[in-house]
């Protein structure tokens, strides 16, 4: 009978413990949840576009709408979720790549809802992380891996990222991606590209204005065989001041090859040289960027931001694979009257061959109007030579973010 009774006692105590603590993970579980945070924005943008080989121009007007939920902390676990909708108003002439409107230029921004970040982030240490989900990787200036934040739909990645800061100076970075999320929306074939990239990141910033990363990228696509490759390199920045005169000095090199399923035998360098000079609020920024081809084959950036770079009349989104690509550019930038303004000016020729692609003139300003609102206007103006196009864009922009 006391042996029951004990029986008894022990069950319902166990059964009470149990009980308890599904409650207390039940509890946890909503608090993580209801401590979390919403933001939302809205994203508005005019891009007209006038292309010389193309009958009609484009006139797009489209409005991104983004919720992002942050969760509280679940020990040590949280998530992220984002989705994103981009809308077309005012109707379609423009070529969005997946509607068919071949007469007008591209305006890459399909509409449609996708989720654009769902991860599980696990904070092991006060230094080291771990997230598995879709989630954005965006190294250095984006040169390489980027986001394309640029475009209403972005670049996200599918897979598995740790990032450790081993020290005080140096950071690691590491991530496993298994799919590529492109820009072209759900609806596109191209939405997304099945991959087995290794994105290895080293950054090492000693102070003084010194930061110096060194990365290995191995990119194999399993459904774009031609453009897998292993690309070794390092990006090196300084900036300092000497009296009232700021500087910035910056250099990169990456050597490209072929890897994986690729039919192409080629090595081919990649060379990046920038110095900026400030004075009195005014900058003056000269650079040369370099794309090698070897064997007919032109060194590639398909996870890259390219709108960052060789203009932002994006002409050069691919390289030319016969003779790759050389950019000199100028560019001056200032504040006027809180209006941030810059001009650059581009000459495009070939890498390999004495072919001139001809040049472009980049016009932007910006204002803030409050920490929730901003505005941008851009223009960019591409006179072909060798390339036989010219292309005109205007971009105005409204940003209003909660």
């Amino acid at each position: 009978m006391h042996k029951s009774l004990s029986l008894i006692t022990l069950g319902i105590a166990l059964y009470a413990s149990s009980a308890e603590a599904e409650s207390d993970i039940g509890e946890r579980v909503s608090k993580a949840l209801t401590d979390g945070k919403v933001n939302v924005s809205f994203r508005y943008r005019y891009e007209g576009v006038d292309q010389s080989n193309l009958p009609d121009n484009a006139n797009a007007n489209t409005i991104r709408s983004r919720i992002t939920y942050t969760s509280g902390n679940l020990g040590k676990f949280s998530t992220v979720l984002e989705a994103d909708n981009v809308s077309h108003i005012f109707g379609d002439s423009f070529n969005d790549t997946i509607n068919g409107n071949t007469r007008f230029p591209v305006v890459a921004d399909p509409s449609g809802t996708e989720v654009n970040q769902a991860y599980i982030k696990y904070q092991a240490s006060d230094s080291t992380s771990l997230k598995f989900g879709r989630q954005r990787i965006n190294h250095d200036a984006q040169r390489f891996i980027g986001g394309v934040a640029w475009r209403q739909n972005e670049q996200t990645f599918d897979g598995l990222r740790l990032e450790s800061k081993l020290s005080k100076t140096t950071k690691l970075d590491y991530a496993y991606v298994y799919n590529v999320n492109r820009i072209f929306g759900e609806d596109s074939p191209n939405s997304d590209i099945d991959s087995d990239l290794h994105l290895l990141h080293f950054h090492y910033a000693p102070g003084n204005g010194h930061k110096l990363s060194a990365f290995f990228y191995e990119l194999d696509f399993n459904d774009l065989a031609a453009v897998a490759t292993t690309n070794v390199g390092f990006d090196y920045q300084k900036a300092g001041k000497v009296k009232d005169l700021g500087y910035k000095l910056h250099a990169s090199y990456v050597n490209q090859s072929d890897t994986g399923d690729n039919p192409f035998d080629f090595s081919t360098d990649y060379i990046a040289l920038d110095g900026t000079l400030t004075v009195s609020g005014v900058s003056l920024t000269a650079g040369y960027e370099s794309l090698g081809s070897d064997n007919g084959r032109a060194f590639t950036t398909p996870l890259a931001t390219l709108h960052k770079f060789n203009g932002f009349a994006d002409l050069f989104l691919v390289t030319p694979q016969a003779s790759g690509l050389e950019d000199a550019y100028f560019k001056i930038a200032g504040k006027i009257n809180g209006v941030a303004v810059s001009a650059t000016y581009h000459q495009f020729d070939a890498e390999t061959g004495s072919a001139d692609f001809g040049s472009e003139i980049d016009l932007t300003a910006s204002y803030k109007f409050s920490k929730n609102y901003s505005g941008l206007l851009k223009y960019a103006n591409f006179s072909g030579d060798d390339l036989a196009i010219d292309r005109r864009i205007l971009w105005a922009q409204f940003l209003a973010k909660f």
